[in-house]
């Protein structure tokens, strides 16, 4: 498997769960997350949001995508420190590609339009037949 196979499976599955630590205690919750190309996997979150203060004071995370399929399906397991982007042009395709944001108030110009990524570390995939293997990481 390469970064490229963990990429299109992101994408293709877009509903996921991050982990974070709050108080050091791990916290989950599932997310839309929003794309992923060679340069990371991207997220968007609002300022104003738990899950940006936790990454705030802790960038490392875990995020966890899952196709079912059958009884068991398969699973990609993401992990690193996230890093924020302040750019105008993420800015304003998440504004185009997520228009419900505009419900929240939120602009292109918005301080509170959070985006994020995971740009650097080591993933895995999970199935059942690999399940009592030792895991064989992607570093990216």
């Amino acid at each position: 498997m390469k970064i490229t196979d963990c990429i299109q499976f992101a994408n293709a599955n877009p509903l996921c769960y991050l982990a974070t630590n709050e108080s050091d205690q791990p916290h989950v919750r599932a997310l839309r997350f929003w794309f992923a190309d060679e340069s990371g996997f991207y997220f968007q979150t609002g300022g104003m949001k738990d899950l940006y203060k936790q990454l705030v004071k802790n960038p490392k995370v875990e995020a966890c995508f899952y196709h079912h399929e059958g009884t068991i399906g398969t699973m990609l397991r993401i992990s690193g420190e996230v890093e924020f982007l302040n750019d105008r042009q993420l800015k304003e395709r998440v504004m185009h590609e997520r228009p419900f944001l505009k419900n929240f108030g939120l602009t292109a110009d918005s301080p509170g339009l959070i985006i994020f990524r995971i740009a650097h570390g080591r993933a895995h995939f999970w199935t059942m037949e690999n399940n009592l293997k030792p895991k064989e990481y992607i570093i990216f």
